[in-house]
């Protein structure tokens, strides 16, 4: 167990042991995000997170200090992705475009829309819908901006228990009623999609590997995650607003 008490020369050494350790992170999490994402930003915000760790680790914690250290890696990395804002607004546009054609064609069909209707109802070709998917590599889940009000004065995460004052309000939304509405929309979405979602996120694979895994190719992958986080985030705005949690 490590202590950082005292010396300069220990959190030198700290900080040079576990250098690797930020590279092997930022390696991981760029692999799941667009290639507008610079590596080195990661890596900046990485070696700040771990100089934060280890002027706050204390042995008496009682956990390795690798294993501190590496919370708070991710977490400067991942403060840094959404301080950065890197998706583009007219991909977050053309993705709302898709979340409302999916949410209208459920509503409609009473089941989850394939493709080629979704691509229909968007006056896209299936190619262009393809593409279009591509293009949305790394839409996500939630958005800091999702925790403030939309333009008709409410956001679909407002109706879900969250505590917007709280240091943390993504672990809050987490711990909330929010929690057992995101199971219940991947339990409903279409079964390749769902497996990709339990590699992606459970099993932590990159797309590359998770295109082995499935036997697709990885922009296919790409395509079909920003499509399932797509169904989901329609999903939970129609649970929101009916107010079915």
């Amino acid at each position: 167990m490590y202590t950082v008490h005292g010396k300069k020369d220990q959190k030198d050494e700290l900080l040079n042991k576990h250098a690797v350790l930020v590279k092997k992170l930022a390696y991981q999490l760029k692999a799941k995000l667009p290639p507008s994402v610079e590596l080195d930003d990661l890596v900046q915000a990485g070696m700040m997170g771990l100089l934060d760790a280890i002027n706050r680790y204390e042995d008496t914690h009682g956990a390795q200090f690798e294993t501190y250290a590496v919370q708070r890696i991710r977490g400067a990395m991942l403060d840094e992705l959404r301080s950065a804002d890197w998706l583009p607004r007219s991909v977050r546009k053309n993705m709302r475009d898709v979340e409302t054609a999916i949410s209208q064609l459920e509503q409609q069909l009473g089941k989850p829309p394939t493709e080629n209707e979704v691509a229909k109802k968007l006056q896209l070709s299936l190619d262009d819908y393809y593409e279009m998917l591509g293009d949305s590599s790394g839409h996500q889940l939630i958005y800091y901006e999702d925790f403030h009000d939309s333009e008709n004065g409410e956001h679909f995460l407002d109706r879900f228990n969250t505590d917007n004052n709280s240091g943390d309000p993504i672990k809050s939304l987490l711990d909330g009623d929010f929690r057992d509405a995101l199971v219940g929309a991947i339990t409903a979405l279409p079964e390749r999609e769902k497996i990709l979602m339990g590699l992606y996120y459970e099993q932590e694979l990159n797309l590359k590997e998770i295109g082995a895994v499935m036997n697709v190719s990885e922009s296919r992958v790409c395509q079909l995650h920003s499509q399932a986080v797509a169904r989901l985030r329609a999903n939970l705005k129609e649970k929101s607003w009916t107010g079915a949690v």
